[in-house]
């Protein structure tokens, strides 16, 4: 309470409050606007009804907070996000800018029914922003961005839906020859019981993997309060690390990082989950068990490697996969077409929102 009262004393201290506050209101957006990510086979295979999916998805979203926390140990994502933009150009107006940005952006793909990628929003903002604060891509011969973090996310905008769809393929193929032999009306039943488990698993991906990028951006903002306001130098060490910064100090981001992107779930995405679960192709119980294990895969993978990946993309990928087993034309290249725009343009654009954000943001603050 002493150290929220601090805070509250001084200009940086109310805007870190009000980055926290924000950044938990995008996890929130992320959660409802991800939601059908999680859901969106499971309801048009009829296996749970919306209510009952949202409600196993968001359940899974949090217990992925344990599993990250007791079990992985560390937040390699959170870092990466941290870490995309070198710190030199990086203060408070810049990641609450960001965060704006982020959120417009969500909110407008939301409206339209667009799956895009909540990560790669706040990716986009959080370096549009930066660059705007520094005047340019490399002012005095300092990169603004943290090429070597921020290449590897750039290429899994179509490595991670590649990686899903392959896997997906691969996963439906195998399935369909051990259970060439199988009772149609058994196997059917069968699957939907195993959907539970494939849709739980893609859940705990995306909890795990969502959730920590808003970890990074609170990090960032915790980290320049701490060094360049309050001047605790400890921080600087600290700092290397978001899981020690989180677990020693400021225990409860994390928990509450998990417990929004749950609560937005909950809100669902009913017409994200349209576009998913059914204009991109038609999904059975046993295509969707494949589509979300291979979707799973592919998070847990690049969890691994520290690579924030957009849960949306991954799961589209998986579910062209999919369909691409029955036959090519099984899949609507159209309505896919229409999402690969939406991915690429979705960090230029989310750029280009947060520098125009930031230039507002300057006139005032």
């Amino acid at each position: 309470m002493e150290f929220i009262t601090e805070m509250l004393s001084n200009q940086a201290g109310i805007m870190l409050i009000v980055i926290i506050v924000l950044a938990l209101g995008f996890d929130y957006i992320n959660g409802f606007h991800d939601a059908a990510n999680s859901i969106a086979t499971i309801v048009t295979t009829r296996v749970l009804t919306p209510f009952q999916a949202v409600l196993w998805a968001a359940a899974f979203n949090f217990v992925a907070y344990f599993i990250s926390l007791y079990i992985i140990g560390e937040f390699k994502i959170g870092n990466t996000i941290a870490k995309s933009v070198n710190i030199d150009f990086i203060n408070l107006e810049v990641i609450l800018s960001g965060l704006v940005a982020a959120i417009i952006w969500n909110l407008i793909t939301w409206k339209l029914g667009i799956p895009s990628s909540s990560s790669h929003t706040l990716i986009g903002g959080f370096i549009g922003a930066a660059v705007a604060h520094a005047g340019g891509f490399a002012p005095g011969g300092t990169d603004v961005i943290v090429y070597e973090k921020v290449i590897p996310i750039f290429l899994f905008i179509f490595g991670a839906p590649f990686l899903g769809m392959v896997l997906a393929y691969f996963i439906t193929v195998a399935i369909m020859w051990v259970c060439r032999k199988m009772n149609h009306h058994k196997c059917e039943v069968w699957f939907k019981r195993l959907q539970l488990v494939s849709s739980a698993l893609f859940s705990l991906g995306h909890g795990g993997n969502d959730a920590q990028k808003v970890m990074g951006i609170i990090g960032a903002a915790v980290i320049y309060y701490h060094m360049n306001v309050d001047l605790d130098a400890a921080y600087m060490a600290e700092g290397a690390d978001t899981f020690a910064l989180f677990v020693e100090h400021w225990w409860w981001v994390p928990l509450a990082s998990f417990i929004f992107i749950g609560l937005g779930t909950l809100s669902g995405g009913w017409k994200i989950v349209k576009t998913m679960g059914s204009k991109i192709t038609k999904v059975t119980p046993l295509e969707g068990v494949a589509a979300e294990t291979a979707g799973a895969v592919a998070l847990y993978v690049t969890e691994h490697l520290g690579i924030p990946v957009s849960t949306t993309h991954t799961i589209t990928g998986s579910i062209i996969g999919v369909g691409v087993t029955k036959r090519i034309s099984a899949v609507r290249w159209g309505v896919t077409i229409n999402l690969l725009w939406a991915w690429v343009l979705t960090i230029p654009v989310s750029a280009i929102i947060a520098m125009i954000v930031y230039y507002l943001v300057s006139l005032f603050l």
